[in-house]
């Protein structure tokens, strides 16, 4: 039941059966439907998520509400408004399953507690928000430093097992491109030579 997200606590620390057994018994199982919100502009956060089975993007509508994604989530990933969560403010992100998801979620109380009794999921979730800030600076500077045909690449070695279920268009504007100029890029690369597995159309 709990196998997948056991498997992903144990890539980055070792914890006892006993520090398992508790942090599983405070998981809560919650199921999405494609196109179905998690998140709202606007609210409260009380929960972290994480992904069992589906695909979710990450979101925020500027002034002339547009959209902006700003994360993918698959499998094995935790997805969240981590600002709103941890600084208790409304949130500013739309998050909605882009494919029927399973969810694993805990709440900010019982995550505290569980960083009380034991240290050691403390240290797994400071892992995963390092990991989460050292890959945001690295999109910065690639969209600063690299021209689309690099960012493209970048995505498609960053995230592999996304690209070949989402629909282009969500992959153009995480890219900050349009959608036709992603198509040329893939033409391009498709002439030369290069084999790159293609989002939904």
């Amino acid at each position: 039941m709990y196998s997948k997200i056991i498997t992903h606590v144990e890539k980055y620390v070792t914890p006892t059966s006993h520090a398992l057994k508790a942090f599983t018994s405070l998981l809560q199982p919650l199921e999405l439907k494609k196109k179905e919100n998690l998140i709202h502009p606007g609210t409260y956060i009380q929960h972290e998520f994480f992904v069992e089975s589906g695909c979710l993007i990450a979101y925020y509508l500027d002034k002339k509400g547009h959209k902006h994604i700003i994360q993918f989530a698959i499998e094995d990933w935790w997805v969240g408004d981590f600002d709103a969560f941890y600084n208790k403010i409304p949130s500013k992100l739309y998050i909605e399953a882009i494919e029927n998801a399973k969810l694993w979620s805990i709440s900010f109380n019982d995550l505290e507690q569980l960083y009380h009794d034991h240290p050691i999921f403390e240290r797994y979730f400071r892992i995963l928000v390092t990991r989460g800030f050292i890959s945001q600076r690295k999109r910065v500077l690639s969209t600063l430093q690299e021209n689309a045909k690099e960012r493209y690449l970048d995505f498609c070695k960053t995230y592999p097992n996304i690209e070949s279920r989402v629909p282009n268009y969500h992959i153009a504007n995480y890219l900050g491109l349009s959608p036709e100029s992603l198509s040329r890029i893939r033409k391009t690369l498709t002439e030369e030579g290069l084999n790159i597995d293609v989002g939904q159309p």
